[in-house]
């Protein structure tokens, strides 16, 4: 099997069927979803104004992550994306170990909001049970998943239509209430909008004293890159578009953008409209998104409800995404036995929809575990996924190091969109994921005085080592048919003089 005859196979059967504005729109939102309408909230209550640098700074770093992704996808375009680039690169076993994680990632996130809607629908309907929001919200993403990937990208772009005209509604109204410098609420509670804020909040811009930390807006860097998941998904997305060649680019250079307005400018506005001391307040035990906050104390109760609505097509649109990658990911493991060879069936509309149904039916058995036995097991394996999209963030940044040694040396061809400045910006990308990890381990650590709730702590220096087993365990099981599935072909595809397998 020569290296064109192995990743053309990856793409037989998918419809190059996603158009411009169905792809402009998923990558604005993959850049918008529950981390900024409702993660945003605790970070804003316990860092402080500060938390504005912590969006721009992590920003940065995935603005060089998608222009490294960009590089990859205008090399050769796939909806194996990073799990075959992996594959190419570094041989069949990184190939292995990124798809799973990559799987896991969006396995734990999709039963987490798939939770999460069931709590969303009770702020309407208090009495409506969980399993039956569940049931419906699933099927919904189900069906639209299974018919083909157009209706896949038509509901992320309504979707996404709804979150930035929502954020949009937002900015303006921020804007007109802190330049008028016009008062919210009434009372006691009563606080002016205005740029002082930034400074004259509790602690001022960056915050350290009482319950605040100097550290504090540096840690919660390694939360935000959480906010920031799913704009990868761009890179499997490109498999499927009518023209990657002229959207990629578009979508990547955009992103630095997007980031600055949606993420930087809610931030700046909902700080600088109230003290970051009033957000990160629960209802019924769920986060109160810091736009309802604002909202309500306004007295637009209406438009609180509007950004509670929003919080759940939010929550669906990452399930539909989910169900997405999973599927298209596990077609990629399969190819070469790496996950079931029944996961590479496709539809005749062009959908792997075997992988599909399976990731639904994980999220189903997950969503109904976490109402029934609710409790800190269900937020160590959340956590897990935080450590499985860094190690994804990772192999993408690796790769383009790889490509770009490759290309340097004439073995292969040089990209039509280069990142600029690399290799460096991915060395840098790189070294900030080693940050997170660690941030992630401090910050775990202090959070609480018992050792069973310091979550991130257990994730990182526990839930790693576990992690890692499991997979090496995964990779001894499956090696053999990878092996015989590959003639052998497991190392990777290029040396630094040319093809490995003549």
């Amino acid at each position: 099997m020569t290296q064109v005859d192995k990743f053309a196979a990856e793409q037989e059967g998918y419809k190059q069927s996603l158009g411009r504005r169905q792809v402009q729109m998923i990558a604005i939102g993959g850049a918008i979803g529950t981390g900024l309408f409702l993660g945003s909230a605790s970070r804003l209550g316990s860092n402080g104004p500060a938390l504005l640098f912590s969006y721009a700074f992590v920003g940065v770093i995935a603005f060089f992550l998608m222009r490294a992704l960009g590089e990859l996808v205008l090399y050769r375009a796939t909806s194996g994306a990073f799990v075959s680039y992996a594959r190419e690169f570094f041989g069949e076993k990184a190939a292995y170990v990124t798809g799973w994680m990559y799987w896991l990632n969006w396995a734990l996130t999709g039963i987490a909001e798939l939770s999460a809607v069931g709590a969303y629908v009770k702020h309407w309907w208090a009495n409506m049970p969980s399993w039956l929001t569940v049931l419906i919200a699933l099927a919904v993403v189900l069906v639209i998943n299974l018919l083909s990937a157009r209706a896949f990208g038509e509901f992320e772009f309504w979707a996404s239509v709804l979150k930035v005209g929502a954020i949009v509604i937002f900015l303006v109204v921020g804007i007109v209430m802190v330049v008028g410098s016009i008062k919210i609420g009434s009372g006691a509670g009563a606080h002016r909008a205005g740029i002082s804020n930034l400074w004259s909040n509790p602690g001022g811009f960056w915050p350290t004293s009482g319950d605040f930390h100097w550290y504090g807006p540096i840690l919660v860097m390694s939360g935000v890159v959480f906010a920031y998941s799913a704009i990868e998904m761009v890179g499997i997305a490109a498999g499927e578009m009518e023209n990657p060649a002229r959207e990629v680019p578009k979508a990547v250079n955009a992103v630095i953008m997007r980031i600055a307005i949606f993420y930087c400018g809610s931030i700046l506005l909902l700080v600088c409209m109230l003290p970051a001391t009033v957000y990160g307040e629960k209802v019924n035990g769920v986060n109160v998104s810091p736009f309802v906050t604002v909202f309500g104390r306004m007295g637009l109760g209406w438009m609180a409800d509007v950004i509670q609505a929003v919080l759940i097509v939010a929550a669906m649109s990452s399930l539909n995404s989910g169900l997405y990658t999973t599927g298209r990911v596990l077609r990629s493991l399969g190819m070469s036995k790496e996950a079931p060879r029944i996961a590479t069936k496709m539809s005749p509309s062009g959908v792997p929809w075997v992988g599909i149904v399976g990731t639904s039916v994980i999220y189903l058995l997950g969503a109904f575990l976490n109402y029934k036995f609710p409790g800190d097991a269900f937020d160590i394996a959340l956590e897990a996924a935080s450590v499985a999209i860094v190690f994804v963030w990772g192999s993408i940044f690796a790769c383009q190091i790889r490509f770009r040694q490759l290309t340097d040396r004439g073995v292969l061809p040089p990209s039509s969109f280069r990142a600029p400045l690399s290799p460096w910006t991915s060395y840098i990308g790189l070294a900030f994921l080693v940050f997170v990890l660690a941030g992630m381990a401090i910050s775990g650590w202090q959070s609480s005085t018992h050792f069973w709730e310091k979550t991130d702590f257990i994730v990182v220096v526990i839930g790693i080592p576990v992690l890692a087993v499991l997979l090496v365990a995964g990779w001894f099981a499956v090696r053999r048919s990878v092996i015989d599935n590959t003639d052998g072909q497991i190392a990777p595809m290029w040396n630094n003089s040319g093809p490995t397998y003549k």
